[in-house]
């Protein structure tokens, strides 16, 4: 005959063991006990920002041209650009953005009657941003920086291409971003220049 104390251990050894077996079969139900169920092991991998950090300049050697075409019906012309910098348009003054909307170049063929010396001197005068300073305007080319309202602080390179006489400008050819991406907007600047394509009938359509 059992005592009232082992009555009671047998009570509570029966409660255990419905316990295990109530919480086995909600596992087997859940289905996340073996862990056969993707949606609940799957990891998101957060996925790497494209934006440049504050501290990254760009990078010349990482870079890739492409020629892209643009100008005037009756007077085309092309230039290298970056091959992952893209254009919303084309015509007599295209822009072509890298994806983060931190670097750009831009052209404008309609020539001018002035110049280049003289575009760069109206150029530095007309700019109308925060902290401006003037870094060299030689050659026809005008480097200067300024501080955005949004962006921080900004580089830009405008440079502007003489005719064979030297007194008229052609085009002109404008790189931006920021102080530490100088190098590489060198670089982009320069392949435009060099691969820059002209017909005979570009220049002297802007008023000035």
């Amino acid at each position: 005959m059992l005592t009232p104390r082992h009555q009671a251990l047998l009570a509570t050894l029966a409660g255990m063991t419905v316990g295990v077996a109530v919480f086995g079969t909600v596992l087997a139900i859940n289905g996340n006990f073996s862990g056969d169920d993707p949606a609940a092991t799957k990891v998101v991998a957060s996925q790497p920002t494209q934006t440049p950090t504050s501290g990254d300049g760009l990078q010349a050697d990482s870079l890739q041209f492409s020629s892209q075409p643009f100008g005037a019906d009756n007077a085309p012309a092309t230039a290298e650009v970056p091959s992952t910098w893209k254009s919303s348009s084309g015509g007599t003054r295209p822009r072509y953005v890298d994806p983060t909307g931190v670097w750009q170049i831009r052209f404008d063929t309609r020539g001018s009657s002035q110049s280049p010396d003289q575009l760069v001197d109206n150029r530095a005068r007309s700019i109308e941003e925060r902290d401006l300073k003037v870094i060299s305007r030689d050659n026809g080319t005008l480097i200067y920086t300024y501080t955005d309202q949004t962006r921080g602080p900004r580089m830009g390179l405008s440079s502007f291409r003489p005719s064979e006489d030297g007194k008229r400008t052609l085009v002109e050819i404008t790189v931006g971003g920021r102080p530490q991406d100088e190098a590489g907007l060198r670089t982009v600047l320069q392949r435009a220049t060099d691969s820059l394509q002209l017909s005979a009938g570009a220049g002297d359509t802007r008023p000035n």
